[in-house]
C-alpha cells in the first residue's frame, strides 16, 4: 500500500521541510465544539475557522465556539503573512451564500446537506479546517466512527499546514479530540490511530504519540504511514541512522513510495553515507515525474558532490 498524501502542495510542503530539516512536519489548532444538553443537532452559527498560518490567533483570540475571533471576515486579498487566504471571488461569494443558508436552514436533513457541500467547497479552495468544522457539526448530529473520521482528516490536512506553535498546538488539540471519538468506536482504526500519534507531537505529551506509534507497528509491521511518520520524527530529532533504518524498511516493503526514497537519501546523507544517499535520491527520482522533486533531488546531489 502506498503512502496516501491529500495533495501535491501537501507533497512539495514536506519535501521542503525536510530539504530544511526544521521541526513542526505535523501540526495543528484546536477547536472544540460541544453539543449542547438533549438532542444535538447542527449549529446555527455557520462560522468556520479559517486556515490562517502564520496570521493564526492566540487561544485567548478565540470565540465561543473555539474558532477564531472575526474569521467569519473574509480577507480583502493575499498578503506575505497569509498566503493561502487567496480565494476567488466567484468563489468567495458562493460559499458567503452557503454559509448564510446554513445559518437560516431549520430543518435538520437539509442543514446537514448544506454543511457537507460548504465541506466540499473549502476544501476544494484549502480551507482544511472550515472544512473539518462543517463536517464536525455533521458527526455532532449523526456521530459515527466513518463521520468523526472525515472531520478528523480535514482538520489533521489542516494541522500539516500550520505554520506556528500555537496554530500547531490548536489544531493538534482538535484533531485528538476527534481521533478519540474515532477509536471510541473502532479501536482497531490504525490510520486514526496513526494520526492521533502525530497530532500529540503538539501536545505537553508528546511521548504518547511515539507509543501510539509504535502500537501501530507492533500491531501492524508493515503499516507504511506509521514507519513514515517515526522516520520524520528521527530526522527532525536528528537522529538520522534511525531515521535511515525507517525509511529503509519503509522502501523494502514499497519500493515505488518515493517520500521513503527521498528521505532515506535526506538521512543518509546525513550519516555521511554519500554513495547509498546517492542511489536513494536517484530512486526517489525515477519513480517522480513531479519537476519539483526532481529540482530537489538534484539539488541534494549536488550537495553530495
Amino acid at each position: 500500500m502506498a503512502l496516501s498524501t491529500s495533495s501535491s502542495k501537501h507533497q512539495l510542503l514536506i519535501l521542503a521541510l525536510a530539504l530544511a530539516l526544521i521541526a513542526g512536519l505535523f501540526l495543528l489548532p484546536k477547536v472544540i465544539v460541544k453539543p449542547k444538553d438533549g438532542q444535538p443537532t447542527l449549529a446555527q452559527d455557520g462560522a468556520a475557522n479559517r486556515d490562517q498560518g502564520a496570521a493564526a490567533p492566540a487561544v485567548g483570540e478565540l470565540d465561543e465556539h473555539g474558532h477564531p475571533a472575526g474569521s467569519h471576515d473574509e480577507p480583502s486579498g493575499p498578503t506575505a503573512e497569509k498566503p493561502h487566504m487567496t480565494m476567488p471571488t466567484a468563489q468567495r461569494r458562493e460559499i458567503n451564500t452557503l454559509v448564510a443558508k446554513y445559518t437560516a436552514e431549520a430543518d435538520q436533513g437539509a442543514k446537514i446537506g448544506i454543511a457537507r457541500e460548504l465541506a466540499e467547497k473549502y476544501k476544494a479552495v484549502e480551507r482544511f479546517d472550515s472544512a473539518g468544522y462543517y463536517l464536525e457539526q455533521i458527526a455532532l448530529v449523526r456521530p459515527g466512527e466513518q463521520t468523526f473520521q472525515r472531520a478528523a482528516d480535514q482538520y489533521y490536512e489542516a494541522y500539516s499546514f500550520a505554520t506556528t506553535e500555537a496554530r500547531q498546538k490548536l489544531l493538534g488539540a482538535k484533531c485528538r479530540e476527534l481521533y478519540e471519538r474515532v477509536l471510541k468506536n473502532n479501536p482497531d482504526n490504525l490510520n486514526a490511530k496513526t494520526n492521533l500519534g502525530m497530532a500529540y507531537m503538539a501536545s505537553e505529551n508528546p511521548v504518547k504519540g511515539i507509543t501510539l506509534l509504535r502500537e501501530v507497528l507492533a500491531t501492524d509491521p508493515r503499516n507504511e504511514q506509521a514507519l513514515y511518520n517515526l522516520g520524520l520524527l528521527a530526522v527532525q530529532s536528528n537522529q538520522y541512522d534511525k531515521a535511515a533504518e525507517r525509511f529503509a524498511e519503509l522502501a523494502e516493503i514499497n519500493p515505488k513510495n518515493v517520500n521513503a526514497q527521498f528521505y532515506l537519501g535526506v538521512s543518509l546523507a546525513q550519516t555521511g553515507a554519500k554513495q547509498e544517499a546517492r542511489k536513494a535520491f536517484l530512486a526517489a527520482k525515477s519513480i517522480s515525474s513531479d519537476p519539483a522533486l526532481a529540482a530537489s533531488v538534484d539539488e541534494q546531489l549536488q550537495k553530495l558532490q
